[in-house]
């Protein structure tokens, strides 16, 4: 497996894992800043319930990073938004940088 290099990781990102819902609202884990890479693109997507919606933007980050579905993120630029997806993206042993996308509101 070959990770895609830190040094395109050029972006620090702070994820708070979501946990569920409780009577007062959203309830999250304590935040843990990732490096990844921030591409702010408008995209359709296709969300873990089949619904296609609009993705904002996406981080790429480190094989192995996992991030549920609903977790909220601080983005460089100060904005926070909910994650839609965390996809690994594996080359089945090709030369390509393996990482982990994460589909972003």
């Amino acid at each position: 497996m070959s990770a895609v290099p830190r040094w395109l990781l050029r972006h620090r990102i702070t994820i708070e894992e979501y946990l569920g819902d409780s009577s007062t609202g959203a309830l999250y884990g304590p935040p843990v800043e990732a490096r990844a890479y921030v591409d702010e693109q408008t995209r359709a997507v296709v969300s873990p319930g089949g619904e296609q919606v609009t993705s904002s933007s996406t981080a790429y980050a480190s094989p192995g990073t996992t991030v549920p579905p609903l977790s909220r993120v601080t983005l460089p630029s100060g904005r926070i938004t909910k994650v839609i997806a965390c996809l690994p993206r594996d080359g089945g042993g090709l030369p390509t940088p393996d990482h982990v996308e994460i589909q972003l509101q």
